[in-house]
């Protein structure tokens, strides 16, 4: 059976990405982290990744400016033979020209219901909304920000006793079941990357 190969990209501290190296450590995901990056040098998560073994590299955004940092992105990816990008708190916009470049290959987590509160502050958004109920939305990314096909999502309620910071850690703790959760369910049937199995599903694959 293959196992797919999964590049993850972080910002910070890294948790839904650590969530996700555990379980590709475990077997509970059946899938192989290539290489853990980030935009951010001192990101916290890159010691966590590189303390479970994970290969680390870091994107000099602010040094060499996007098109440079997306180019060495896609070469590590390219390098590494990874078949999927999974964002995990990558707190950059992905350009059009390289969500084009691996179209139907990057998946995100984002900690709302979408299309409701896309963007950097989807928790606070929706708190200071007052709705009363937000969530966590996985989504295959687009050139849009925030957008594409939805794979999964989870409503998280807003309690009268809930503060910014609980409404926070319910939102973070359904974010790393269900990452792990849907990334196992896809990958189980799209292994390897989406033209490949696009072609088969569609009888293209020229056989």
């Amino acid at each position: 059976m293959y196992i797919p190969r999964i590049a993850i990209l972080i910002s910070g501290t890294g948790t839904n990405m650590e969530a996700l190296l555990k379980a590709s450590i475990t077997g509970e995901l059946p899938a192989q982290v290539s290489f853990v990056g980030s935009d951010r040098l001192e990101a916290k998560g890159l010691s966590t990744a590189a303390a479970l073994g994970a290969q680390t590299r870091v994107f000099f955004y602010k040094r060499d400016g996007r098109a440079a940092a997306e180019e060495a992105i896609a070469s590590a990816v390219e390098e590494t033979h990874s078949d999927w990008i999974v964002l995990a708190g990558f707190m950059r916009v992905l350009s059009p020209e390289f969500v084009r470049r691996f179209k139907g290959r990057i998946i995100n987590i984002h900690p709302a219901l979408l299309p409701a509160f896309p963007g950097a502050h989807g928790i606070l958004d929706a708190w200071n909304a007052g709705v009363p109920e937000t969530g966590v939305t996985v989504h295959i990314v687009d050139e849009e920000v925030d957008h594409g096909p939805i794979l999964a999502q989870e409503k998280v309620r807003r309690t009268a006793v809930d503060t910014l910071e609980t409404l926070e850690a319910k939102i973070h703790a359904v974010e790393h079941q269900l990452y792990k959760r849907t990334l196992k369910e896809f990958l189980e049937k799209h292994p390897v990357d989406i033209d490949q199995w696009k072609g088969e599903e569609d009888g293209k694959d020229g056989n």
